[in-house]
């Protein structure tokens, strides 16, 4: 086999040279030591968290990195993608995605698109990203209503938070894969112990995806091209570019600090042919902390962020819709001072969005979105083996739509009002030095959305129709989490189960009618789909283990294993809930020697059969991976060379939680090389 290697393009050069030009002239600095970041789940910085999480950082997510967020995330336990080809995937938490899982970025949100529509990509780079936080479950006491099934916080540091001292940086090549991409990033870090300066970009280009056989399933309607080329997804390739910069005036005390950042696509829908995403959104942030305050708070905590945000779906080379979203979303938190045992703190936020669709083909109508929220949450050590928690949030949403005559949106002719109240309790109780029970039990309300209320058209790039519902209330629900978790040093997890009930479930369910794109019944037209509020229920199970198996001669060794399984159903009319990942096992053996280390994974998956009328079923699979990786020092600067395989057996891997499970298979073989640094 021959690997032809591309040229690289004139702006992956532009945005690269100032920084690699950087990168050798601070080849002699020291290794940069980035401090650990608080736990999104706790601003309290406890150790002892009741909600469940997961952290990435370090060669751990390097090695799990892939193009998206959602693919980036998906083996995490409870993690599943909604997978629309190699351009565009948002993670889903325990079966639940869209406007409920909140994508945040240091705290902030993204203020994007993704959650409107599957084809809509969260514009982040995971490449140029430090740590990635989940918390799994409702988080929507510090983080707002619409995150009742999680939260994914990615970090950066593009803001400092400490003080920087010399010049630091990183920088990562990788090449191949399913979608032969060529990827390439760096990141400058600068500072005098005071001020500190920080610069990244990144560049990825990628080709049609390589699948095992066809695209289309057995399930698929007929198309005009019959099944399509074999072993490639058609109009799935793209590329993606980035960069920021940012800067902070640290003292002992705090810091305080801002950042822009650009980001800039063009990929295509594998749903159509010949449709294109053109996607491109400014984002400026500020984010301070005082601390070691005198009075009743010892210390306040403000992030904010604008964003500036647009895509157009180009169809046959010309614009169908644009979309464009600007926003802003403030919030402070203030940590007051330990009453007894008693630590908490008390914060605010204000959201506010502007959302506009322009064109023909538009499917929702222009709409200003306002919220504002009062949040508390306390902690409390009972005993020297229980803590608890305890939290409430009160936030009020305005939805104000403007149709402009548009028969289509005749029902957007008023805005909504919701007020929505969360509370939530959390326990850690330690058995033993080695075993501990954590428990969680939240009740949370959502406002719709405004594509859930007032959406009524086709949507060009996924394919559907998609129709919305004023009368829509808000989404509630009650939930709770029940884990045991254990730690002796060389062997550590968790067994956990969780239990969430809907008394309001908004989904997007499909109705059985193909439409035409007037919107009427037509045999042979695009699936409809209409957002519903049903009564729901969801359950589960998750766990995952690190055993250490020993140290040899012959390297250390350890085990990862992992699993997940969600079962959800409407209660209206008994029938299963669409887009649920199936059972899910992973396993991992990994060694170490030295500067070396390897890893052996298998992943199966089990068919999915429990799925609501009109929707298709996906068969099981189970798929082999393989790294490896060296470590080497040139002067003071660290580097990782690596090799990763995934899928080594070629087998068709359909995602049950992807609206294009049935024309859009996961990549088949696949072995991609890497070379990071850092100095």
């Amino acid at each position: 086999m021959s690997l032809s290697v591309p040229r690289p393009s004139r702006s992956l050069l532009w945005r690269l040279s100032p920084l690699s030009a950087a990168l050798l002239i601070a080849s002699q600095a020291q290794a940069l030591d980035l401090p650990q970041q608080v736990i999104t789940a706790n601003p309290l910085g406890s150790t002892e968290l009741a909600a469940p999480t997961t952290v990435l950082e370090g060669d751990q997510l390097t090695l799990q990195q892939k193009g998206s967020l959602g693919e980036t995330l998906n083996k995490q336990p409870g993690v599943s993608s909604s997978y629309f080809g190699p351009g565009a995937s948002r993670p889903v938490i325990r079966g639940l995605d869209g406007d409920r899982i909140r994508i945040l970025q240091n705290g902030v949100g993204a203020l994007d698109a993704s959650s409107l529509s599957y084809d809509h990509a969260v514009p982040l780079d995971p490449v140029n990203v430090e740590r990635i936080e989940i918390v799994r479950g409702p988080a929507a006491l510090l983080y707002g209503g619409n995150a009742i099934g999680g939260v994914i916080n990615s970090f950066d540091n593009r803001i400092p938070t400490e003080a920087i001292e010399g010049i630091h940086g990183a920088g990562e090549l990788r090449y191949g894969g399913a979608d032969t991409t060529r990827s390439s990033a760096g990141k400058l870090e600068a500072g005098d112990g005071t001020f500190a300066l920080h610069l990244d970009a990144n560049s990825r280009q990628f080709n049609d995806l390589k699948i095992p056989g066809y695209a289309r399933s057995r399930h698929a309607p007929a198309s005009e091209d019959g099944d399509g080329k074999k072993g490639r997804l058609g109009n799935s390739d793209g590329r993606q570019d980035g960069g920021a910069i940012g800067g902070s005036y640290t003292w002992d005390d705090g810091y305080a600090g801002l950042s822009y950042s650009n980001y800039d696509a063009n990929y295509g829908s594998p749903a159509e042919d010949d449709v294109r995403i053109r996607m491109k959104q400014d984002h400026y942030a500020f984010a301070s902390e005082l601390r070691n305050l005198q009075g009743p708070f010892s210390s306040l905590k403000f992030n904010a962020g604008y964003t500036d945000y647009e895509h157009r779906e180009i169809e046959g080379g010309e614009t169908g819709t644009t979309f464009k979203n600007k926003g802003y979303e403030a919030r402070v938190e203030a940590r007051h001072l330990p009453i007894g045992p008693l630590e908490g703190v008390i914060g605010a936020q204000v959201n506010r969005n502007e959302f506009s669709a322009l064109g023909e083909e538009a499917f929702v109508p222009k709409t200003d979105t306002n919220s504002g929220a009062l949040f508390i949450l306390e902690e409390l050590q009972a005993t020297e083996r229980l803590k608890l928690s305890l939290g409430g949030r009160l936030e009020h949403t305005t939805v104000d739509p403007d149709g402009k005559g548009n028969e289509r949106f005749a029902q957007a002719d008023k805005s909504s009002s919701f007020t929505a109240g969360s509370l939530s309790s959390g326990a850690v109780y330690t058995l033993t030095p080695v075993w501990s029970l954590a428990a969680t039990l939240g009740y949370t309300e959502r406002a719709p959305t405004f594509y859930e209320l007032y959406a009524n058209g086709a949507h060009v790039a996924t394919g559907t129709y998609e129709l919305g519902n004023a009368k829509l209330s808000k989404e509630k629900a009650v939930s709770s989490d029940l884990a045991l978790r254990f730690d002796n040093g060389t062997h550590k997890g968790s067994v956990g189960v969780f239990y969430s009930h809907f008394s309001n479930y908004i989904g997007l369910l499909g109705t059985g009618r193909t439409l035409n794109d007037e919107g009427e019944e037509e045999a042979g037209g695009i699936p409809e789909y209409a957002y519903s509020g049903v009564r729901a229920r969801f359950t589960g199970i998750e766990a995952q283990d690190r055993w250490s198996l020993g140290e040899s001669a012959y390297g250390k060794f350890a085990l990862d294993l992992s699993g997940d399984y969600t079962r959800a159903k409407n209660l209206d009319n008994g029938q299963y809930l669409p887009r649920i990942a199936p059972l899910r096992l992973n396993s991992g053996l990994l060694w170490e020697l030295d500067r070396w280390q390897a890893r052996l994974d298998v992943q199966h998956a089990a068919g999915q059969g429990r799925v609501p009328d009109h929707e298709s079923s996906t068969d099981g699979y189970t798929t082999f991976g393989a790294s490896a990786g060296y470590r080497f020092d040139i002067g003071r600067s660290q580097w990782l060379a690596f090799v990763k395989g995934e899928n080594l057996t070629n087998q068709t891997v359909r995602y049950a939680s992807s609206i294009l499970r049935d024309i859009a298979p996961a990549a088949g073989r696949s072995v991609e090389v890497g070379l990071r640094t850092t100095f």
